[in-house]
């Protein structure tokens, strides 16, 4: 038996490596799904000559001929850090959280068994903004707290098989303690395929060493996500390819222990060198497997073959829970029918793990002309199920959805800690109750950590409706909206947190009523124990922030100080009193000890620019900050000296399409800030653009 390879944990708060640098074909769905799927929904975004995209690469030798319109054929191997103008803009900064699991809310989840693996393709290979675009129409990826792992899923034969992530996702994911992984696509010949690709990737140089292996942990650094995930179908291999393809892996593997990165395997390629899709976990991919972090169980999976992958994992001393079993949801989501028991059974230990092939579709499946609410209350029944509670979760509902199986986690766990409810896109930008943008935008690395249970509420009463909403904002895109009318108290729980309290802690709450609303009294609540069984009740402490008028208060901010509670914050909520309609707005949320302002950054200046109709797409840099903020905030500043958000970022560089002159203008202004955790912000570097 070969020596055992336990499965490799994330680096605590692993800090990722800066690297310093200066017709498109569809998106192709793997051969067991039948057919090639469509590109991702919605137009593609404008793509000028300074557009930077989420970076991909064939292995070595490009196809033959030209590229279709908008795509850039590269070879991974000639890829050089120093050499990629685009790498600033798609490198991520925010490093991989720890995690905690709270006592679940239900009795149906469990801890320790069961995880999710989740692939989503966020756009066409050649597709995806380096730093989100001008739509709120985009798949804003929010819940986090049930996902184990994340692939950035793409590749294809007309565009690059080596797809790297963009930094927003990365950064999102990290924030919330979810490791990233690109793909590595060997599409099957049907759809483009070509075996000397494969052959690329394991190519060996004059010492017998694999160039590509270490090229893609080079690419991981340096990019700053989490490792790869390889998917080898190209049919017409042998067992001499089966053999290199494994002394592959395994090479790579042993960089990527040295770099704190992983390796998901997918069940396509046999060690015979053939591609037979299995459907379990057997001789023909067991030493695959060995090699690698955890491996995704092709479609044709039965239970029985699943009840013998399980099994197998564990003769060879790895969790069967490495493995995740895939489940389609691309084509029909939550109407998949899906044989859950044969994957987490309600009555006994989980059997694997369980991969989601493309959960966006719960936007993809919404007409056009969707709105970001819709595509949220899609999500939420897709994660929560039908009940949209995880508390209370229905047992009618065929589909089995992750709220009700798998216990939900959380990265709350120091101070200072503070959210805005932000999404990551928005029909317009918000700072402190204004809008300084409206343009709508997306942006997953300026998502806040967003509640993980959605959405728990208690009442003897009437239960109101409780989401995001888009319509009004303290601060970025969103707000959290509870809406209703009230009988009797409700609490809303938000989130499982481990936060010390001193005297010196406070929380802060950012409130409103909207019109039509009743007074509505408002008060935080906070629980400093766990409860002893899933499923029972939180007990909370109720600490009073003020009543809030009828008919839209607009805007304002309670302190509330908590020197008369001692321990530790183990979840946080709100309890709302009201006779009546409510329309009750929650902002924003802080705790903290004390101030957080974070120092400015330097050397804002402008490194490239394109000429356009009427104005210009520019390219910024700046020097970070000496100690790193949460994100930073670049505006435009108008000749009557008022601020226009231009966009954000966690990295130190900023494309920014389709400045336009204003009347009379002959120099265009810009500044940069640094936002802190608590969103207080920086002093400002300054540059210019003459027209």
């Amino acid at each position: 038996m070969n020596q055992p390879r336990p499965r490799q944990a994330a680096p605590s708060r692993r800090t990722v490596v800066l690297a310093g640098a200066g017709t498109a074909a569809a998106l192709l769905t793997p051969a067991f799904t039948g057919s090639a799927a469509a590109a991702t929904a919605g137009a593609p975004p404008a793509r000028g000559a300074l557009q930077p995209f989420a970076s991909y690469w064939f292995p070595d030798s490009l196809p033959p001929g030209a590229p279709g319109d908008g795509v850039t054929w590269r070879s991974l191997k000639a890829w050089r850090p120093e050499s990629d103008p685009d790498l600033p803009f798609n490198t991520a900064t925010v490093p991989l959280a720890d995690r905690f699991t709270p006592v679940p809310v239900n009795t149906t989840a469990r801890t320790d068994q069961a995880r999710i693996s989740s692939l989503v393709a966020f756009g066409n290979t050649a597709g995806n903004p380096s730093q989100g675009s001008a739509t709120a129409d985009y798949y804003a990826l929010n819940h986090w707290a049930y996902i184990d792992e994340l692939v950035f899923w793409g590749g294809s034969a007309g565009e690059g098989l080596v797809l790297a992530p963009n930094a927003p996702v990365v950064d999102a994911a990290h924030r919330n303690g979810v490791p990233v992984l690109g793909t590595v696509f060997l599409p099957p010949v049907h759809h483009g395929g070509d075996l000397r690709w494969t052959r690329d990737l394991v190519q060996r140089d004059g010492a017998g060493r694999f160039p590509l292996a270490a090229k893609l942990v080079e690419v991981a650094v340096a990019h700053g996500f989490d490792g790869w995930f390889i998917n080898a179908e190209t049919e017409g291999g042998d067992a001499a390819l089966g053999a290199e393809m494994l002394a592959f892996v395994t090479a790579l593997r042993e960089r990527s222990d040295a770099a704190g990165l992983r390796i998901t395997w997918y069940d396509a390629m046999t060690v015979r060198g053939e591609v037979g899709w299995q459907g379990a976990l057997n001789a023909e991919n067991t030493a695959l497997f060995e090699e690698a972090d955890s491996m995704f169980v092709d479609f044709r999976w039965t239970p029985d073959t699943l009840t013998a992958s399980g099994a197998t994992a564990e003769s060879v001393d790895r969790s069967r829970y490495d493995l995740w079993a895939g489940v389609d949801v691309e084509s029909t989501g939550w109407n998949r029918a899906v044989d859950w028991d044969a994957i987490i059974p309600a009555d006994g230990p989980h059997t694997l793990s369980y991969g989601f092939y493309r959960p966006e579709w719960t936007r993809g499946h919404l007409p056009e002309g969707r709105t970001p609410a819709q595509f949220h209350a899609a999500d939420q029944r897709f994660w929560t199920g039908q009940s949209l509670d995880p508390a209370r979760p229905d047992r009618t509902d065929s589909w089995r959805a992750p709220a009700t199986a798998v216990a939900d986690r959380s990265t709350v766990d120091r101070l200072p800690f503070a959210t805005t409810f932000n999404t990551g896109h928005g029909l317009r930008w918000y700072e402190n109750g204004r809008v300084v943008s409206d343009t709508e935008w997306n942006h997953l690395g300026l998502q806040d950590r967003l509640p993980g249970r959605r959405w728990v509420v208690r009442t003897d009463g009437r239960t109101p409706s409780v989401g995001f909403d888009f319509a009004d904002a303290w601060r970025g895109g969103s707000s959290l909206l509870v809406d209703g009318d009230l009988d009797a108290p409700a609490t809303v729980e938000l989130y499982g947190t481990r936060l010390p309290l001193s005297r010196r802690t406070v929380v802060e709450l950012t409130h409103r009523t909207d019109e039509g609303s009743a007074p509505v009294t408002v008060e935080l609540a906070v629980a400093l124990h766990e409860p002893d069984r899933p499923g029972d009740p939180i007990a909370y402490t109720y600490v009073p922030a003020g009543e809030l008028r009828a008919g839209g208060t607009g805007w304002s901010t309670a302190t509330l100080r908590l020197n008369s509670l001692s321990g530790t914050v183990r979840a946080l909520g709100v309890r709302l009193t009201a006779s009546g309609p409510v329309r009750w707005r929650l902002g924003a949320v802080a705790v903290r000890d004390g101030a957080d302002t974070p120092a400015a950054p330097s050397g804002l200046r402008i490194t490239g620019t394109a000429a356009t109709t009427g104005g210009a797409d520019l390219r910024f840099r700046w020097h970070r900050a000496p100690v790193a903020p949460r994100h930073y905030e670049l505006h435009r500043i108008l000749p009557d000296g008022t601020r226009r958000f231009l966009g954000g970022t966690s990295g130190t560089a900023f494309f920014a399409p389709g400045i336009r002159r204003e009347p009379g203008e002959k120099t265009a202004r810009f500044q940069v800030r640094a936002v802190g955790e608590l969103y207080t912000t920086s002093g400002a570097a300054s540059t210019a653009h003459r027209w």
